[in-house]
């Protein structure tokens, strides 16, 4: 069952929780131990992403106008209850997700490209946009959005998902923009780790660090971050404000918010607007992969959101810069640490982690296929599970609850892998505790 929303009805402003939370999220940090400042960030950013970022008091910041236009090509989008999926698992739980993968790049990552390119493209003298890709959603996202503001697009794409994953990368080529594995031969950054290893597969702290050392050497160049920072959740809660439009219209207040986290942008994006009504007190659930568990298994401290301490420091859940997981289908869940704003809500106790193999949540995604007809992304799979096994836990319990979680792509770029899990070719993949321990001791000490 299909519960939408009508153009008209398309968000004006973003929404920012910081001002609600009653506690202080702590701010990114030089290597000296100091805040950073706005000429700190002026060299990797838009003037106005900047704002975005340090702003602490603004509740709401009006969408502007070509943003609003460039969001009407594909929002709002569709909320649906999974009905058959419910019938299937026998439960009196009411289950509904989010869709974000009707836009022209198939995932929620548009929500937050088109605003930065915007931005980057009203800053004088700027000519390109470099980010770092795992999988490849968020670099064609940003490679869209850079051709419809005039932009050149440089992106730095994980070395396994360019050389396993390619589809992400012609995707990304044949918009235009230039694909970089990672770690490489063009970067001090990717020089160095190769030389360490040479047959290292990557990861998005090291593509991220090869991306900011290429901004930070070119004037006419800005980095867009595609998670984690608190401007690309403000950006993502259109996301949770359509849902909330959406779900009173049919009459419903979610008991329970699921999503699938890395970073933490589309989860972000789903859950923030629902704490301003945080008397309600929905159960928010934050579901990591088991081969990157940052929430579950990592530390709260300062820590850089890139392998080589090229970028400020942020405090969040973290499981070591240094950290490189083995590889994964869902290839965005492998970042060592959590944004900031969703690891101050987990230290406040306001939202739960749960954590899910690769097996479990590919076998919990082709169930829902098979019920509902839709084939969700690698990441959305875990978001899956644990919606299983909470509408489950209701049936046991005999109580309806209403669970909501985000659907957050659609599956056009991992069709194949979905093949070789119901094939019994798609292996396991664990993380040793060993290898997040070593990680976590190669933590940055700064003053507290």
């Amino acid at each position: 069952m299909r519960i939408g929303v009508e153009l008209k009805e398309i968000p004006s402003k973003w929404f920012s929780v910081v001002p609600d939370l009653g506690f202080t999220v702590p701010p990114l940090m030089s290597q000296s131990g100091y805040p950073v400042s706005y000429h700190d960030l002026a060299s990797l950013a838009p003037s106005s992403i900047i704002d975005q970022e340090l702003d602490k008091v603004t509740r709401e910041i009006p969408i502007p106008g070509e943003v609003s236009s460039a969001y009407a090509d594909w929002r709002p989008t569709s909320l649906f209850r999974a009905d058959r999926l419910e019938k299937t698992l026998d439960t009196p739980a009411r289950i509904f997700f989010k869709y974000e993968g009707t836009d022209i790049t198939g995932g929620h990552e548009m929500n937050t490209a088109v605003p930065q390119a915007y931005y980057a493209a009203k800053d004088k003298g700027v000519k390109c946009m470099v980010t770092a890709t795992a999988n490849g959603e968020w670099g064609i996202s940003l490679a869209a959005a850079c051709n419809r503001f005039g932009l050149e697009c440089k992106v730095y794409m994980v070395r396994s998902n360019y050389e396993q994953k390619p589809q992400g990368r012609y995707v990304m080529e044949l918009l235009g923009a230039e694909v970089i594995a990672s770690p490489g031969n063009t970067t001090r950054t990717g020089k160095k780790i190769l030389a360490e290893n040479p047959s290292s597969p990557g990861t998005i702290a090291i593509a991220l660090s090869e991306a900011f050392e290429y901004a930070q050497t070119k004037d006419d160049t800005k980095f867009a971050w595609g998670t984690v920072m608190n401007h690309v959740l403000l950006h993502q809660s259109i996301i949770g404000l359509e849902s909330r439009q959406q779900l009173q219209k049919a009459g419903v207040r979610p008991d329970i918010i699921i999503g699938a986290v890395s970073g933490g942008s589309g989860f972000g994006g789903l859950i923030l607007p629902f704490f301003r009504e945080r008397e309600q007190k929905p159960r928010v659930i934050a579901v990591e992969t088991s081969v990157a568990p940052s929430l579950s298994k990592g530390r709260y401290a300062y820590d850089y959101g890139d392998a080589e301490g090229l970028f400020p420091m942020l405090k969040m859940y973290t499981l070591g810069h240094s950290f490189v997981p083995p590889g994964i289908i869902a290839g965005g869940m492998r970042y060592h640490g959590i944004s900031p704003l969703i690891s101050a809500l987990y230290k406040e106790k306001q939202i739960e982690a749960k954590t899910y193999t690769q097996h479990q949540a590919f076998e919990a995604a082709v169930g829902f296929a098979r019920s509902e007809g839709l084939i969700a992304s690698p990441e959305t799979a875990y978001a899956i599970k644990a919606v299983i096994d909470e509408a489950l836990i209701c049936r046991g319990k005999k109580e309806r609850k209403n669970i909501l979680f985000l659907f957050d792509a659609n599956s056009n770029l991992d069709i194949v892998a979905f093949k070789e899990f119901v094939d019994g070719a798609l292996q396991e993949q664990l993380t040793p505790d060993d290898d997040i321990s070593l990680a976590l001791s190669k933590l940055p000490q700064i003053p507290e």
